[in-house]
């Protein structure tokens, strides 16, 4: 069950717990390592970029056809928080 609890999906004691896959990513892969291997479009992108690929300049992200995020961190921690003061 550990990759459900890292996913976030799985039984918790903390059931309200929401893990940034950004700050994941450079704890667990900091040189990007297993990115780089499982997502083939940023295999050439050098150093911590590959953690966060949406912050590269405009051209250099649309040679490699990475899309925008769908939604930011931010906003996304900011909506699960909203919805969790709505359920208690």
């Amino acid at each position: 069950m550990n990759w459900q609890w890292v996913a976030g999906t799985g039984t918790d004691s903390r059931p309200h717990r929401v893990l940034n896959p950004v700050l994941q990513g450079r704890r667990y892969d900091p040189d990007g390592t297993y990115v780089r291997r499982r997502v083939p479009e940023l295999a050439d992108v050098e150093g911590g970029a590959v953690q966060e690929p949406w912050r590269l300049p405009d051209d250099r992200r649309a040679a490699l056809h990475y899309p925008e995020p769908v939604i930011g961190l931010g906003e996304g921690l900011a909506r699960f928080r909203e919805a969790r003061g709505r359920q208690r």
